[in-house]
């Protein structure tokens, strides 16, 4: 039978836990209701069947106190069907001091938190279920917890995944600096192949980071975890060049002792990028035609053919067309190699890139403890802007990093520290009459004057408000006797 819960008292808190209270007797049921009903929400059942009815529609019982002898269903079997369904119900048994047996059996039969001997004592009774209460309350924020670390872990899988998906966007062809439409049409193309086990042809002029896109390719693509690697076929004699790549038996010629695996043995299952194709004698073209079409190297003083699965990446600045009409390149190479062609553009035509390269330069040259330069001022910026580059990004890293080296430890990269095809300096510029340059010479001297005076003799900030070097600025005090 179920008796009407007793509510707690409006003082109560809005979250607190109801008790159960199963016990036959009904003046037993009546005692612990009216003692635990001050503090706390109550509801009572004297039979197995009632209590689970209750426990079944009411979601804020948290802890049960039952007696352990009743007919029809013992504590110990109203315990077993509420562990499965009810796991964090908080149990306390009652049972008298003679039933020794029937506690043990209860124990074992679940998860008791306490017991309780009749007849009970009031303060330990309070103190038990404030106890299993409290017990309860941790138990569910610790649940609480752990779903919402489970959730905090499941989204940040999500969310990591996107970043790197993201930051593989961004950043997959590491190193290659700039913003530029030119670029960014051409990178797209770069990441369409890059998909692909495609045989890609690059085409540029001398500097233009050829090697840093053959790169790209390879480590975002299928092949990334095995080798990359690279030959430049403009940099090796032609007859070393084929056994570089082929590699050769022992005795096949003077100097070869022992057996000697070629790149494209190295390569297996990689990459092999071959810089400056043109440059390929004939008989090296040749073999590269057979690799291509039949994924077979024979190594030199060899008969026996030997399979490799290598992609291959090949780069000029050659006009293969024209060498092709000019019949010092394989035609059929030349089809078989531009299976999907890439042109990479001058930095002529990116100019907009050329102040994010020029930044990015100074901070690899940065190092850590040593000189520090600050990077290059707008005035050296706007300067490297007009450049034409015909060497493109290899001539403008070679640029800043002789600017770094004249620049000052804590300074700038000025106009004046860099090579004479991108100074600017008024004394050189066009004189129409006899007294230009010393019109320009007495402006200059009164610029300084007025700047030293701004800054309080100052050499450092007066050479960073002229947007100079200090030695530059050391050299104009000396020439013009500024003291």
């Amino acid at each position: 039978m179920t008796i009407p819960a007793v509510e707690a008292p409006d003082d109560c808190s809005a979250d607190a836990q109801a008790i159960l209270i199963l016990d036959d007797e009904s003046g037993s049921v009546n005692l612990l209701r009216i003692t635990l009903g001050l503090d706390h929400k109550v509801y009572t059942a004297t039979d197995g069947a009632s209590a689970l009815r209750l426990l079944a529609n009411h979601a804020d019982i948290a802890l049960a106190i039952i007696d352990q002898r009743m007919p029809e269903m013992s504590g110990s079997e109203f315990i077993e069907k509420t562990i499965d369904p009810y796991p964090n119900l908080v149990r306390v048994i009652l049972t008298g001091y003679t039933d020794f047996d029937s506690l043990i059996h209860a124990i074992n039969a679940g998860r008791v938190y306490r017991y309780l001997t009749k007849p009970w004592n009031k303060d330990e009774l309070l103190a038990t279920v404030q106890q299993g209460l409290d017990l309860h309350r941790l138990t569910i924020d610790n649940l609480r917890l752990q779903r919402e670390l489970q959730e905090a872990n499941c989204n940040l899988r999500i969310e990591n995944s996107h970043l790197k998906r993201e930051a593989k966007g961004r950043n997959r062809f590491e190193g290659i600096i700039g913003n530029s439409a030119a670029l960014r049409k051409t990178l797209d193309l770069v990441e369409r192949v890059t998909a692909t086990d495609s045989t890609v042809l690059l085409l540029s002029e001398t500097g233009t980071g050829k090697e840093l896109v053959a790169r790209a390719i390879h480590y975002n693509g299928s092949r990334s975890d095995k080798p990359f690697i690279a030959e430049n076929c403009g940099a090796i004699a032609p007859e070393l060049l084929t056994s570089e790549l082929f590699g050769y038996r022992r005795g096949a010629f003077t100097g070869a002792s022992e057996d000697h695996k070629g790149l494209f043995e190295v390569a297996d299952n990689g990459t092999l990028f071959l810089d400056e194709i043109g440059d390929c004698p004939p008989e090296l073209q040749t073999r590269l035609l057979r690799v291509l079409d039949h994924g077979e190297i024979r190594r030199v003083g060899e008969s026996a053919t030997r399979k490799v699965d290598v992609r291959i990446i090949a780069a000029t600045h050659h006009d293969l067309e024209k060498d092709v009409e000019a019949g010092t390149f394989r035609q059929d190479l030349f089809f078989r190699l531009s299976v999907f062609a890439v042109t990479l553009p001058p930095l002529r035509e990116r100019v907009e890139d050329i102040c994010l390269l020029a930044e990015h330069f100074v901070a690899a040259l940065n190092a850590p403890g040593g000189k520090q330069v600050l990077g290059c001022s707008p005035a050296a910026l706007a300067a490297l802007s007009t450049g034409q580059f015909p060497g493109n990004v290899r001539q403008l890293q070679n640029e800043i990093e002789r600017a770094f080296v004249l620049a000052d430890d804590g300074g700038f990269i000025t106009p004046d520290l860099l090579s004479p095809q991108f100074l600017q300096d008024p004394a050189t510029a066009p004189q129409s009459d006899g007294k230009l340059r010393g019109q320009i010479e007495d402006f200059e001297r009164e610029l300084i004057r007025e700047a030293l005076a701004r800054n309080g003799g100052n050499q450092t900030r007066t050479a960073v408000a002229l947007d100079v070097s200090r030695r530059t600025l050391i050299d104009k005090l000396n020439k013009y006797g500024i003291r």
